[in-house]
């Protein structure tokens, strides 16, 4: 039996992982849970999955777990929280659910306690790739995706040799928007690029996709985990969802991993990996279906995307301020203080002033991370 920590437990992946392992007790033992403010929810997962570590945004918050939770079990908070709970509760497996770059210190501790990762959080990869791939391989810890494209690729490439590869084709729904044209993106406002057309996720993560800025770090984090240059990289779009990505390879043989959208199926083989269990997602009916589509990207239109490429191909820091000027222009769009298409312009300007650095260390990643974040937030 695993023991699992989920880091992000009341999000939307942290969710739908605790709905993975509750079908499945008889293989897993949760022994953390992390979550941010909704404590309410929080506790409803610490009674039905008893684990001994727990973690709240802040103390406050901490406080009111303690007064519900069972004796014995450890309550924490903050940053500090998380890291305690990837690194010390036991747990020989880590699913970071965490939304944007507070999942970088967790998932190194994680790495540092030897505990094998789920990642969901492609911030982590996109702030510090090459730290994190670098301690996972020095550790031998596996870092198994549970993104939908990039769990698309791991199960394109089993049992393939990676000098076979021609090409990564991570396929992209278009998000909110995808029918409107730039001068009618003027004025849409959040409520609108909150209904994503196919996935359920978190606020953040939906304008992401809006934005195609989600794609963009799709990018860098696929660079990262499958080694593979940014030339070797491609972008669709595929509004279906329903081929969540594909490999080309030398011999002109494409293979592509089919399902309906449901984040459950990546999540399950995440875990569970090498196996294949039966899942609580609706089959995909391809006669029901009918017919799908796929079309060229268009960086005129995404230009989010088209920073990222440019970011991940310059390296060192500049994937670091794509994301953090990502995080921070989404805070503000979504907080009704900026129009829509100003997330791309203030990216593009707090990347223009940066200086890139090359093979940076942890410390200068979060001292170029903050730099970043007050840049995007002063910048208009």
């Amino acid at each position: 039996m695993r023991k699992i920590a989920v880091l992000g437990s009341t999000g939307s992946i942290g969710t739908q992982t605790l709905d993975v392992i509750s079908r499945l007790p008889d293989d897993f033992e949760v022994v953390g849970l992390a979550a941010g403010n909704n404590i309410e929810l929080l506790l409803e997962q610490v009674h039905a999955f008893k684990p001994k570590w727990v973690s709240a945004a802040n103390e406050t918050l901490a406080e009111r777990v303690r007064a519900e939770v069972p004796a014995g079990v450890r309550v924490l908070s903050g940053e500090a929280g998380l890291t305690e709970i990837a690194g010390n509760s036991g747990a020989d497996y880590v699913v970071c659910a965490l939304v944007g770059s507070l999942g970088l210190t967790s998932t190194l501790a994680a790495i540092e306690a030897g505990a094998d990762i789920g990642l969901a959080n492609k911030e982590t990869l996109v702030t510090a790739g090459h730290l994190v791939m670098d301690r996972a391989k020095s550790r031998g810890v596996s870092i198994l995706p549970v993104d939908s494209e990039h769990s698309a690729i791991f199960q394109c490439l089993n049992g393939e040799d990676g000098k076979a590869i021609k090409r990564l084709l991570l396929t992209a729904s278009g998000g909110s928007f995808r029918h409107l044209g730039r001068e009618e993106l003027r004025n849409v406002s959040v409520a609108d690029a909150l209904k994503h057309p196919n996935w359920s996720m978190g606020a953040k993560v939906t304008i992401d996709s809006a934005t195609m800025a989600n794609k963009g770090l799709e990018v860098i984090e696929a660079h990262w985990l499958f080694g593979l240059p940014y030339d070797q990289i491609d972008v669709v779009l595929h509004p279906e969802s329903i081929v969540h990505s594909m490999v080309e390879f030398v011999d002109t043989s494409v293979m592509a991993q089919l399902g309906n959208p449901d984040m459950r199926v990546p999540i399950q083989y995440a875990l569970t990996y090498p196996k294949r269990v039966a899942s609580p997602a609706s089959p995909l009916d391809l006669l029901k279906q009918g017919s799908l589509h796929f079309k060229p990207m268009d960086f005129e239109r995404y230009p989010c995307l088209r920073l990222a490429f440019e970011a991940g191909r310059s390296g060192g820091t500049a994937t670091t301020v794509f994301n953090a000027a990502n995080e921070i222009a989404v805070a503000r769009f979504l907080r009704g203080e900026i129009p829509f298409l100003a997330i791309e312009d203030i990216i593009g300007n707090v990347l223009a002033k940066h200086a890139t650095q090359a093979a940076p260390s942890l410390e200068a990643i979060l001292e170029t991370d903050a730099w970043a974040r007050k840049e995007a937030a002063e910048t208009e």
